[in-house]
């Protein structure tokens, strides 16, 4: 153990004989701060339903050609890696509390100049607002929510991160479907601006302000969040804050969570989610849907339900095993999904795919009944992915890295996500034409196999414990 380290040995905040807490307004702060994940959650789906109103536009009002939409969907992701690096610093310096507050201004001030905007410049600089406050909210609220939670309830909350973006995403295409790209962009500036109040009556997370050695307001805000009857004790934290150095990648405690951190974010992106929501319109048009619009909506549900199963299981079934369970149910559909665009493209005359229609334009009941399958294997894919690997890599970031270098690795691993989510949306038509759609599936079922892997032989299980018994298992104590 290093001397930097050694006020992470003893539990910051524990009652005295193990007892469970008793309050429930920890339940009231995680919902403020989970708001903003419901505000990133509605940035992502908002493209989905503005781009096609946007596309049908004419003058003055700003229009959508191929190339701009293409930037206008993808943007935000750059917008969010920037994000992920200023949250990082912000999270350290300014606290937990004061940083999921300022992620309001660039939400806010973003949809403002979407809802103004004459041009595309205008829309494309306010989604790229949008997309710093998606990067700053995704980094700082799962670790506020992480070190107000209690272990006994700390995967429940902190799966309801994941479960809140989810269930922005789904607002944004129900309200798609009656609102125009303007007044669903006003409707974004709500959840932000409901966060802003909520958190300025919310208090700073405890560690951070032991941390930051103000005893009196730690002790404060341990009262209103776990209740003042427990007599919880605290120990002394004697070293000063600090600053993360390359030199402490040598020490077991940070490059191990360091690598898992980053690992499991880059298995996130790699494992097909992209290339499934994109074609789920055109798989729902194969299977002769009335109305293939619907089929995002569908995901969206399918996502919410089973994202609020993995939260409501996650303190009793663990990490490791949901995350295991979410590969290998990715594997299978993943699979069967290239199986799918095989069998459909050896059934056409034309070796070329048009990733703009349906994969195979013969109307033969054969196919129906493939697509069908396809559509199985889609939701399949949607459930899996949403009970293990939508929200405990999220869950895993705010848990395993000690306190002191928390801000800078949360950072890296933010960063990694949002620049694989951006790679991935810009290069998968050129993934396509190269691999063709069942070989761009294959090749995602290869690194579901990976992850499931690197989930049994690397990840270790979080559930039950205190988050500086997380940071002992890596330091080998």
């Amino acid at each position: 153990m290093t001397p930097e380290n050694s006020e992470e040995s003893q539990p910051l905040l524990r009652p005295p004989g193990g007892g469970s807490p008793c309050g429930r307004r920890v339940f009231l702060a995680a919902f403020a701060a989970a708001l903003g994940p419901l505000s990133f959650g509605f940035a992502l789906g908002y493209s989905s339903p503005a781009i096609p109103s946007l596309r049908r536009s004419v003058p003055p009002a700003p229009h959508l050609d191929d190339r701009t939409a293409s930037w206008f969907g993808a943007i935000v992701t750059l917008g969010a890696a920037a994000g992920g690096v200023l949250g990082g610093w912000l999270v350290d310096r300014a606290g937990r509390k004061l940083s999921l507050l300022f992620c309001t201004v660039p939400f806010v001030a973003g949809f403002a100049v979407i809802t103004a905007a004459q041009d595309v410049w205008m829309l494309l600089g306010g989604r790229l607002l949008t997309g710093l406050a998606c990067g700053v909210a995704s980094l700082v609220a799962p670790i506020y929510i992480s070190e107000i939670s209690y272990p006994a309830v700390r995967g429940l909350l902190g799966s309801c991160v994941q479960l809140m973006v989810v269930i922005g995403i789904l607002l944004a295409y129900l309200a798609g479907r009656v609102l125009e790209w303007r007044w669903l962009a006003v409707l974004g500036c709500v959840p932000p601006s409901f966060m802003l109040l909520l958190m300025c009556c919310m208090p700073e997370t405890p560690r951070f302000l032991l941390t930051q050695h103000k005893r009196q307001e730690a002790m404060a805000a341990l009262q209103f969040l776990w209740g003042s009857e427990q007599g919880w004790e605290e120990p002394s934290v004697e070293s000063e804050h600090q600053v993360f150095q390359l030199a402490l990648l040598r020490h077991p405690g940070i490059y191990k969570p360091f690598l898992i951190g980053i690992s499991l974010m880059a298995f996130q992106q790699l494992s097909g989610i992209n290339a499934v929501m994109f074609y789920a319109e055109t798989i729902f048009e194969e299977a002769k849907f009335k109305d293939s619009s619907l089929a995002s909506v569908v995901m969206g549900t399918i996502q919410v339900l089973f994202t609020a199963v993995a939260a409501l299981i996650m303190d009793r079934a663990g990490r490791r095993l949901l995350l295991a369970l979410s590969g290998m149910v990715m594997v299978f559909s993943t699979s069967a999904f290239g199986t799918y665009f095989k069998l459909t493209q050896d059934g056409s005359n034309s070796s070329h795919v048009d990733l703009l229609v349906p994969v195979s334009a013969e109307p033969v009941d054969t196919n129906v009944g493939l697509a069908w399958l396809a559509v199985g294997s889609m939701c399949l894919f949607i459930a899996g992915f949403a009970i293990g690997w939508g929200p405990i890599p999220w869950l895993l970031m705010s848990e395993i890295f000690p306190l002191h270098v928390k801000g800078v690795a949360t950072g890296v691993c933010v960063l990694t996500n949002w620049l694989m989510a951006f790679l991935v949306t810009k290069e998968f038509n050129n993934l396509m034409e190269v691999l063709r759609p069942y070989g761009a599936f294959w090749l995602a079922s290869a690194f579901c196999i990976f992850s499931v892997l690197f989930t049994l032989f690397w990840v270790p299980e979080t559930k039950g414990k205190t988050l500086e018994q997380i940071t002992a298992h890596f330091e080998g104590r």
